[in-house]
């Protein structure tokens, strides 16, 4: 059987694959190859620029050559390191072939070959690839995705900062809200939830088998490795990478900012976890309509049906997705002492988590596109809500001194359907100044939202 999008084992690669095109060259195995020519290449260069004598600086043109080995690294490239793994059974190994194959008929570079992957251990490639690919998964899709979600969040609570709305707590009506103050909420939480993970560093070392630049320092020991590991981890590309650099480590990076990140990502998709299923009970109570697309079927043999599914969706994919964010949060820190080989397989799945996540976002950023606000659902149940009113009353009884307010509001509305006029007639009845009774008078459930507009608009 051959692999295509209906044999695929993942629906990341099959039914979903057209909607994480976008993060395939980023995280998949050919991503991960061209981060490590990409981290054997700026190594190379940067040690040609060490001062040492056996490797002098390189030329403009040898730069810009091996400099176009990252830029335009192709699939095929990629193929070619395959087909040297299935001899070298070490894919690194096979990444520091191939590099030295393209030196063929460049004099200059063939004399240097022996610098290619210099004192190195394949985990300071690994590692440093690995923390290329996270970046550029958070910054290019994670990030992007959470923002646009917001975006769309914001604009949705502003629009309907005024528009009345019943709350319910413990699944009972409860004081009125808003529609733009309930989203309001998200957006607050779900922005704090991005800063967090904006805010993590992404970390990388380069420091040998276990850390200690044994190997370095056998070559040249009076050189200080240290410093020139921290220049090429944080020296900004194409001359170094950008990222953080890690001063202690075992063989391995010890992978808790990755902990910390994933669990941030977490965090925020638990919020949207909340969202989407706060807006599919909305759309149950019939607070939401959705847009129809002609052709769509809701049940096949109902045709009524206009099923929330895009937040059915989005749940599902980001329970998958935190699955894996948790495991990989709970289980990359930890490695038996120098360390074992658990996490080199983990992280092969850093790509189905952020897919799965992403692919979460998509839904629920297609479901908040065709939400339509049903006013007249809203208003009926508002209407049929007088009860709730009951809790400003006798709290203005309770200024006043009113005995056993929250008691006598208590026997006439709990269990009870409870009309205006009853109300009416408890406060006329009330022993409180005639500006309050005229306030309780004129109040609806609609028109008790305390700030919940206020609070809408000012996000």
């Amino acid at each position: 059987m051959s692999l295509s999008s209906i044999t695929a084992l993942s629906p990341l690669d099959g039914r979903y694959a057209a909607k994480l095109s976008a993060l395939r060259p980023i995280m998949s195995e050919h991503g991960y190859m061209h981060r490590r020519v990409q981290v054997e290449v700026a190594w190379f260069i940067a040690l040609s620029d060490a001062g040492f004598e056996e490797f002098k600086p390189l030329s403009g043109g040898a730069r810009t050559y091996l400099q176009g080995l990252v830029k335009n690294f192709s699939e095929a490239d990629c193929a070619a390191i395959k087909d040297i793994e299935k001899t070298t059974n070490h894919d690194v190994k096979a990444v520091e072939y191939w590099i030295k194959s393209k030196f063929e008929a460049r004099p200059e570079l063939e004399k240097a070959a022996e610098f290619v992957h210099f004192a190195c251990t394949s985990e300071d490639i690994n590692n440093t690839s690995h923390a290329l690919q996270i970046r550029a998964g958070r910054d290019q899709i994670i990030l992007p995705s959470l923002d646009r979600i917001l975006l769309k969040l914001r604009e949705m609570a502003r629009s309907f900062a005024d528009v009345p709305m019943l709350s319910r707590t413990h699944g009972q009506t409860a004081s009125p809200t808003t529609v733009g103050k309930e989203l309001a909420n998200v957006v607050m939480r779900l922005q704090t939830g991005c800063e967090r993970i904006s805010a993590v560093k992404i970390l990388a070392k380069m420091n040998g088998a276990v850390g200690n630049y044994n190997a370095h320092l056998a070559a040249w020991p009076e050189f200080d490795w240290e410093a020139f590991s921290k220049k090429v981890v944080e020296t900004h590309e194409p001359q170094g990478l950008g990222l953080t650099f890690q001063p202690y480590s075992i063989q391995i990076e010890p992978h808790d900012y990755m902990a910390e990140l994933f669990d941030a990502i977490a965090r925020a998709n638990t919020i949207l976890v909340d969202l989407a299923r706060d807006i599919w009970g909305y759309v149950s109570l019939g607070y939401f309509k959705q847009r129809l697309k002609a052709g769509e079927i809701g049940s096949s043999t109902m045709p009524h049906k206009v099923n929330p599914i895009d937040f059915e969706n989005a749940e599902g994919n980001l329970g998958l997705a935190n699955a894996l964010l948790r495991h990989l949060a709970e289980k990359l820190p930890v490695s038996r002492w120098q360390r074992d080989l658990t996490d080199s397989t983990v992280l092969r799945n850093i790509g189905v988590a952020m897919g799965y996540a992403a692919l979460a976002y998509s839904s629920l950023m297609t479901g908040l596109e065709k939400l339509e606000l049903n006013r007249e659902a809203l208003a009926a149940d508002l209407q049929e809500s007088w009860e709730v009113l009951a809790e400003p009353i006798q709290t203005v009884m309770r200024r006043y001194g009113v005995a056993g307010a929250y008691e006598k509001l208590k026997e006439v509305t709990r269990g009870q359907s409870v009309t205006p006029e009853a109300l009416h007639a408890l406060i006329l009845g009330l022993d409180i100044p005639p500006a309050d009774k005229e306030r309780l008078l004129a109040m609806t459930p609609a028109s008790y939202t305390g700030k919940a507009a206020e609070l809408a608009r000012r996000v």
